[in-house]
């Protein structure tokens, strides 16, 4: 999301999903374990989302009202992204997770090297 904040466009406040946002993004050749270890967080949240039928994505999706158990399986597909590209830092001799701005950095700086 952090990637696509910075190079999408916008219409009004809506972003503006279009082909060029994803084509630029850097993507890595994830080794098996890395994969795997992606897909089962990925389906993880297809597994929260699926405990409410009932509910609309905008409803799941909701800031304030978002199932815990759906938070947590973003919050883990997360961390299974951020450790496959090495977003972290060490401050303090503790190892710690890149800012947005700081992992925006490191994707354009990864995109670059792609190009060159």
């Amino acid at each position: 999301m952090a990637w696509m904040r910075t190079v999408a466009g916008r219409l009004k406040s809506d972003y503006r999903y279009t082909p060029a946002v994803y084509i630029n993004f850097p993507w890595l050749n994830l080794s098996d374990k890395e994969r795997l270890v992606i897909e089962k967080t990925a389906q993880g949240i297809l597994d929260a989302r699926a405990q409410f039928p009932h509910n609309s994505l905008a409803d799941l999706y909701d800031d304030v009202a978002m199932p815990p158990e759906l938070r947590k399986a973003h919050q883990a597909n997360d961390k299974a992204v951020m450790q496959a590209y090495g977003m972290t830092k060490e401050v303090d001799g503790k190892k710690t997770w890149l800012t947005e701005s700081e992992t925006v950095a490191r994707l354009f700086e990864m995109y670059e090297a792609l190009v060159k």
